[in-house]
């Protein structure tokens, strides 16, 4: 099937998906997940009407960035962010879904006042508590939540998320509730619930987050195929 067919079939299970959870299918962001496809690849997504694009490297994402890849549509960045590559990826992202520590805060903030421009982003929440794994353990949200707030060149939007891989679809979906409270009290006790965006889901579970609360999923695979690591 070509990308703009898996894109008809992804935004078929979203609406039967959103419908069975009385939401509105249109209420759901749908980013692509572009790792390792070629610049081709994201025009033709775009020009199927993805509404966002997602990448997970700084070095691709800067690559296709020169070659116009993301032209059309809103450039996310969804992977692990190194401190020092902060400076690639502000002002060219127009939403940072990985931010998970303090350390990353206050480098978005610097690289955000050089350039006089307020980063948008989402705070990533490490709800499987990994140790391997980037972003904010559930009890250090809040916190992470307030240091955002005091920055002048930084605006949080909500919040992102990624289950441990090895779960099943049980703890899955208990994951995606835990996310859930979390972005609730959050948007309550600190946002005046102005947050706007709870990103869960990935090809293989965005139906499930989608029936927990999310309101953006990052979907590749299902998109655009199975990808070939070297």
């Amino acid at each position: 099937m070509s990308i703009a067919e898996n894109i008809a079939q992804v935004r078929a299970n979203i609406a039967a998906a959103a419908r069975e959870a009385g939401r509105k299918p249109e209420e759901i962001t749908l980013v692509g997940a572009s790792k390792m496809n070629d610049a081709a690849a994201c025009r033709e997504a775009i020009a199927a009407g993805i509404d966002a694009l997602g990448e997970n490297r700084v070095q691709e994402m800067a690559a296709k960035f020169q070659e116009h890849a993301y032209d059309g549509a809103p450039l996310h960045f969804i992977g692990h962010l190194q401190r020092n590559k902060v400076r690639q990826v502000v002002g060219k992202a127009d939403l940072i879904q990985s931010v998970g520590s303090l350390e990353l805060l206050a480098e978005i903030e610097k690289a955000a006042g050089k350039q006089d421009m307020v980063q948008d982003i989402l705070l990533e929440v490490n709800i499987g508590e990994e140790g391997a794994k980037s972003g904010f353990l559930p009890a250090e949200l809040l916190s992470g939540a307030e240091a955002a707030l005091e920055k002048s060149h930084i605006r949080t939007l909500g919040l992102m998320a990624i289950p441990p891989a090895e779960a099943d679809r049980e703890e899955n979906l208990r994951y995606f509730d835990k996310v859930r409270a979390l972005f609730l009290d959050m948007n309550e006790k600190m946002f005046h619930n102005s947050l706007r965006i709870l990103s869960m889901g990935m090809s293989g579970d965005y139906e499930d987050a989608l029936r927990s609360g999310a309101n953006m999923v990052r979907v590749g695979t299902a998109i655009f195929g199975s990808r070939h690591y070297t």
